[in-house]
């Protein structure tokens, strides 16, 4: 039995090996989740409510944020980087969602003053009354 035949040599194990690794880096680059089109909704979905909350006017630094994640989420998932996509869209759902509750707090104290001064008005003419 001659082994020298039986065992690839130095030349070929070279060759194996570079197109395992190409194969494995191929692999690496292909992504396994799927687009994630559900989330991108979602996402797209809360920009639209925190708009309606009044986000850019109350919150703009979370608006602008959530807007610039989301242009990034549709360019990843553009270049098929679904991973990358997914986590942006999630950011961006969550900034977006920060938006619409910072402007619903703004809101709700401009109504807590709004009702203070109503309040402070009423007392002032409730003392202005003679008994």
């Amino acid at each position: 039995m001659n082994l020298t035949h039986s065992h690839p040599g130095p030349q070929r194990r070279l060759s194996l090996l570079a197109a395992a690794l190409a194969l494995g880096a191929l692999a690496a680059c292909a992504t396994t989740t799927p687009p994630p089109l559900e989330q991108m909704a979602v996402s797209n979905a809360a920009l639209a409510q925190a708009v309606v909350a009044g986000g850019p006017e109350l919150a703009p630094v979370e608006m602008a944020m959530a807007r610039d994640k989301m242009a990034r989420a549709n360019a990843a998932l553009a270049a098929k980087d679904n991973d990358q996509a997914l986590a942006l869209s999630q950011q961006a759902q969550l900034d977006a969602q920060l938006a619409e509750a910072k402007a619903g707090s703004a809101k709700a104290r401009k109504s807590a003053v709004a009702l203070q001064e109503a309040g402070s008005a009423l007392r002032e003419e409730m003392a202005r009354q003679p008994k």
